[in-house]
């Protein structure tokens, strides 16, 4: 048996290397955690080297200029979109019955709710749900990258699925169905108030309530796009609250 002591053939600077924490990974959730918290314009690039504690330089080595730092957060966190997208496939592969709406909105609920109630993706979800909103200069190439395909996805699937209840549906009613469920959710994940509003009966991002949020907005694109369907079949009216028409006499 070969008894003799191995050594490290790594160099000095190698093994600081390894034993420093991920810098450029530390960069990038500062950024995320000050662009969510703060907004986009009132961050400097100094304030996030200090919460990330690396030099001011490296943010620029790492990263470029500020925009291009915005948009690394974004593509670091592109595989939840491609979660979302698989997820719809799944569903598409489906035969169509009445719950095949349910699932797509499911499918664009679920992930962001899941990645809402984790650790990691809490900063993340909130840029998403607010800082796209608050600086729509820096924001708009990010929606056309990672977002508009997501959403044309969707809204494709809305419409196919929502013509065997209403065949002349357009892409116009369907894309203002999905804005109206985005902005739904992305409030959901955002805003704090449902628990003072309910008086401390429901708690702010409760992953619980995403049963609700998806039942909201299935009957409300339902409702909107094809309200027969979505109104249950009307029972005759009963006796007592018809209005009664004499009876005829018969001829003799």
């Amino acid at each position: 048996m070969d008894t003799r002591v191995r050594t490290s053939t790594r160099t000095p600077a190698a093994k600081a290397a390894a034993a420093r924490p991920d810098r450029k990974q530390a960069i990038l959730l500062a950024a995320e955690k000050l662009f969510a918290q703060r907004g986009y314009h009132a961050v400097s690039i100094r304030q996030i080297a200090d919460e990330a504690g690396v030099p001011l330089a490296l943010v620029g080595y790492y990263y470029g200029q500020k925009h291009e730092l915005f948009h690394a957060i974004f593509a670091h966190w592109s595989g939840t979109i491609d979660q979302r997208l698989a997820e719809l496939a799944a569903v598409q592969a489906l035969p169509h019955d009445r719950h095949k709406l349910q699932r797509i909105v499911e499918a664009f609920v679920g992930p962001v709710m899941q990645l809402r109630a984790s650790a990691e993706g809490e900063y993340y979800a909130q840029l998403v749900s607010h800082g796209l909103s608050s600086q729509p200069e820096i924001a708009d190439p990010v929606l056309k990258e990672f977002f508009d395909p997501l959403a044309r996805a969707f809204i494709a699937a809305l419409q196919e699925t929502l013509r065997h209840e209403a065949p002349t549906v357009t892409r116009g009613q369907v894309a203002w169905c999905y804005q109206f469920a985005l902005g739904s959710l992305l409030h959901h994940i955002y805003d704090r108030r449902v628990t003072r509003l309910s008086g401390g009966d429901a708690v702010a991002n409760d992953p619980a309530a995403a049963t609700l949020l998806v039942n909201f907005i299935t009957h409300g694109i339902r409702g909107v796009v094809a309200p027969q369907a979505a109104t249950p079949a009307s029972r005759p009216s009963s006796p007592s609250s018809a209005t009664k028409r004499p009876a005829r006499r018969r001829q003799a």
